[in-house]
């Protein structure tokens, strides 16, 4: 939730062909989101051995100089019929073409976008909508059995793994970060890892990545199930084709929006994809990560996923984009990873100028990815008390948590407003099923009295809990962070010396054979039975704007 400071914004020649052109290109067409309605549609793009098996079907077969379909291979920054021509079928109103994936080549259609185009007065005219292959795991090499063993998670400290906390806590998943820009190297820099993708060489911090396995690894022996957050700062010599062209100079920020328009930074995100879905499949010797979550808080522009554009389109046409590469890439490695998008907990209002509402993000990122071929994406959600700073998990603030599809905000105690949207029809993954959704990060303080936090993580974990569709609950965090504490943001369940708060032993009993002393203890701070609140579905609310004193 931090914000992004603003710094002077100096535009390369290139850049500002790029906005010039994309700005013209939204004028004319409203953004590419109002390019539907083509006279054919492609049903799916799926893996069937080497190949890619394309269905490709018309109501009214379009006219056309050669009575022929010219299957177009895009990467993901083309548009039109500019790329490579993979297959050309004779027309028809329900016709399959047939061309190879041509994995691990610099021809690779892994993770591109095809389309359907006729020739008409002697030049191709596109005639569908674009569309991705849909089952990657159909080509990959490996089908790591998950390491699920439960909700309860934690943003831990490293050191956990030595000192016994994790176990002591009981905790089956943990979540943690991997900055792209920090385990990528330039080429010629010492010590790197090489890895050949696609007909070329990138290279990888040894450094960095052997940290990271030594932590994965450490999780994976005590039996935790480990969450990666892909973040990118940028401004490496091995990462600086990574930032999107508008993500540039702009502003300081966490992370940047990725490289989705230019060659050299899309196949660089190809190869980072697999290589990280390779080393940490479980089975190359460094670990498994069975999730991970591209981005944090992406609707959050200024504040976590940098672009400088303001724009709902511009800004989710970019993420979708580098979702559907990380997700085909990742999972053509590992089949039984999840791959997950991320937005905040302000729905239908705004703290921040500079952020989009989650609702409409979530939304338009829906649409995208049905209309170019459905996938099986998971929802990190992070359901924050609001103000951040709010110490009432189960008595929020009446003005900004409310029981309906427009309330300002999602919070644990509306968390069922949530569920109950993502069960609608549009938003059912390709077996009809609801998707996973990971609470990711969620946090309660401790600045307002050690009881509020106690009876808040409790309330958090036990409503999680009572959910079938939630398959994390990620304590933000273990240990308290100096700078967030200066906004009364005391989130940690233990101090910052190490000692344990009151919560660190609420949280330690709960899901175990104890935990009926815990629900005794938070009954009697709330004044309530923490089991009929849940069970019932009890929501308190309190007046005022949730400004605690």
């Amino acid at each position: 939730m931090r914000m992004c400071k603003r710094k002077m914004w100096k535009i390369s020649g290139g850049a500002l062909a790029f906005l010039l052109l994309l700005t013209v290109s939204v004028m004319i067409c409203g953004g590419s989101a109002q390019a539907a309605g083509r006279p054919v549609t492609i049903r799916s793009c799926l893996i069937a051995g080497g190949d890619v098996l394309c269905n490709v079907t018309a109501g009214s077969v379009p006219s056309s100089d050669d009575g022929k379909y010219y299957i177009y291979a895009n990467e993901v920054f083309e548009d039109g019929p500019v790329g490579d021509v993979v297959a050309i079928v004779e027309a028809g109103s329900d016709v399959t073409a047939s061309f190879p994936v041509n994995y691990n080549t610099a021809d690779s259609n892994l993770s591109r976008k095809f389309l359907v185009a006729v020739k008409r007065g002697g030049e191709m005219m596109q005639v569908s909508d674009e569309h991705y292959i849909t089952n990657p795991e159909a080509n990959a090499a490996f089908t790591t059995g998950r390491m699920n063993r439960g909700i309860k998670g934690i943003l831990p400290e490293v050191t956990a793994i030595a000192t016994g906390e994790l176990t002591d806590l009981g905790v089956q998943q943990v979540v943690y970060n991997i900055y792209l820009d920090e385990i990528c190297a330039a080429p010629g820099e010492s010590g790197t890892i090489s890895f050949d993708y696609n007909g070329r060489t990138y290279y990888f911090s040894n450094g960095r990545i052997t940290h990271y396995d030594q932590m994965v690894k450490g999780f994976n022996n005590l039996g935790i199930q480990v969450t990666m957050v892909l973040l990118n700062k940028g401004g490496t010599a091995g990462s600086e084709d990574l930032v999107h062209p508008l993500a540039r100079g702009g502003a300081e920020c966490p992370s940047y929006a990725l490289n989705v328009e230019e060659s050299e930074g899309v196949e660089h995100l190809k190869a980072v994809s697999a290589f990280l879905g390779q080393h940490y499949s479980g089975k190359a010797g460094n670990g498994q990560i069975d999730n991970w979550i591209l981005g944090n808080e992406v609707n959050a522009r200024t504040s976590w996923w940098y672009m400088d554009s303001d724009s709902l389109d511009v800004n989710v046409s970019a993420y979708v984009k580098a979702f559907r590469i990380f997700y085909n890439e990742l999972k053509s490695m590992n089949a039984n990873v999840q791959v997950y998008n991320s937005i905040d907990q302000e729905w239908g209002r705004k703290s921040n100028p500079g952020s989009f509402l989650a609702k409409e993000y979530l939304d338009q990122f829906n649409y995208y990815i049905n209309r170019e071929g459905n996938i099986d994406w998971g929802l990190s959600y992070h359901p924050y008390n609001s103000p951040l700073y709010d110490p009432y998990a189960w008595n929020g603030p009446a003005v900004w948590v409310k029981q309906s599809v427009s309330t300002p905000y999602i919070t644990m105690q509306n968390i069922d407003v949530l569920i109950n949207y993502m069960h609608q029809s549009k938003f059912l993954n390709p077996s009809g099923q609801v998707r996973s959704i990971s609470l990711a990060e969620i946090g309660y303080t401790s600045f307002f009295g050690d009881d509020n936090q106690e009876a808040s993580v409790a309330y958090g974990y036990l409503k999680a809990a009572s959910l079938p569709d939630v398959d994390a609950f990620m304590l933000f965090r273990l240990k308290d962070d100096a700078h967030e504490m200066e906004s009364k943001l005391n989130l940690g369940i233990t101090n910052l010396d190490g000692s344990h708060k009151p919560a660190y032993d609420i949280y330690k009993q709960l899901g175990t054979a104890n935990e009926g002393a815990v629900k005794e203890r938070v009954s009697e701070i709330i004044g309530m039975d923490i089991d009929e609140m849940i069970r019932d579905n009890i929501v308190w609310t309190r007046s005022g704007d949730g400004v605690v004193q």
